[in-house]
């Protein structure tokens, strides 16, 4: 079969590897749609800021380079493993991604596996990803989808997913007032999940005239923090008062700075972008108007489900930033997406 194998830094190959069969407790899946994510393009370019060290077996896993890349995707099931009873061949669905963690450090003891040291991720650090046209792991990965979510959508549901975790982690209430910090999917995801939490005052800061474009056209209120006025147009959205929740999608220090000036006394940032460089801040603002930084990574299995369900209730719209590319279109998609250029790529792996 075709897989998007990765060698090590800027080195992505499209090979013929052996097509893999189930294990006990395993399903196999023609994989349909794998989606490129902002972790895809730290594994090519920095994959020294990434917080695992990929020169060496994974420790529980013993997956080692290369390796499959694709944690998001979907596919249909064609075999199952021994003992496999909750699936079924001929089901649709999305892969949940988290595959391992240790269970045992103060991460996982505190319901925070994403956040385990030892976390493998298919895809990531665990081989099997969903750039490849067949991939097996544990049925219970796999969150059947419903009718009415194609299979298109359900690729989309683990990047809608990490938006979604992190409006959760924000505590915005309906009525309340947000920044978004970056259009790309995760910003998009962050979009549609305020929407759906009847969050409807909502501005989104984003450099790029491509992805303004994309996200206006759904219908977000944008703003180019380099060349308009950021501040004025937090000023504008909130009576002079300030956003009770920032997210930054982003992962640059001028997004979080900025976010930072415009949160409401007692608001809250959520980080949910990862940062290839450190930055610098005047904490003292944070003591001065009692606000508050937390981070966000991944997601929990409800919260994936969640956003299923509202995709069931048609709350996305895929309108004008999803685009499909073949699988030899993945470097290219990878260079174009580092540039800032575009939204979402699903490749079409099956």
């Amino acid at each position: 079969m075709r897989a998007a194998r990765f060698h090590g830094k800027e080195d992505l190959r499209i090979e013929e590897v052996p097509e893999p069969s189930p294990g006990p407790g395993q399903v196999k899946l023609r994989n349909a749609f794998a989606g490129i994510c902002g972790s895809d393009l730290h594994f090519f370019f920095h994959p020294e800021s990434l917080p695992f060290d990929l020169d060496h077996p994974h420790p529980l896993t013993g997956a080692t380079l290369p390796q499959i890349l694709g944690h998001e995707f979907s596919g249909t099931v064609i075999e199952v493993g021994e003992g496999v009873t909750d699936v079924k061949v001929g089901d649709r669905g999305a892969v949940y991604p988290l595959a391992v963690s240790c269970g045992e450090c103060a991460a996982c003891r505190r319901g925070l596996p994403f956040s385990c040291r030892l976390m493998g991720s298919l895809g990531s650090n665990v081989d099997g990803g969903g750039l490849a046209e067949f991939s097996t792991f544990d049925a219970s990965l796999l969150h059947v989808l419903p009718e009415g979510v194609d299979l298109r959508l359900g690729a989309l549901a683990e990047p809608m997913a990490v938006g979604w975790h992190a409006v959760e982690r924000s505590g915005v209430e309906r009525g309340g007032a947000a920044l978004i910090a970056g259009a790309g999917p995760i910003g998009i995801g962050a979009w549609f999940a305020l929407k759906a939490r009847g969050v409807e005052r909502v501005l989104v800061s984003e450099p790029s005239a491509d992805r303004r474009a994309i996200i206006a056209g759904l219908g977000a209120k944008v703003v180019d923090p380099v060349n308009e006025d950021l501040a004025g147009a937090i000023a504008s959205l909130t009576d002079g008062q300030g956003v009770d929740v920032a997210v930054d999608a982003a992962g640059a220090g001028p997004a979080v700075t900025s976010a930072l000036a415009g949160l409401v006394p007692g608001g809250r940032l959520v980080v949910t972008a990862l940062h290839e460089q450190p930055m610098e801040f005047q904490p003292t603002q944070l003591m001065m108007t009692e606000t508050e930084i937390i981070g966000a990574v991944g997601y929990r299995p409800e919260e994936f489900d969640a956003v299923i369900a509202a995709m069931a209730d048609g709350v996305y719209d895929t309108s004008g930033w999803v685009k499909e590319l073949p699988l030899e279109g993945l470097i290219d998609a990878l260079h174009s997406l580092r540039a800032g250029v575009g939204g979402k790529i699903l490749l079409q792996v099956g």
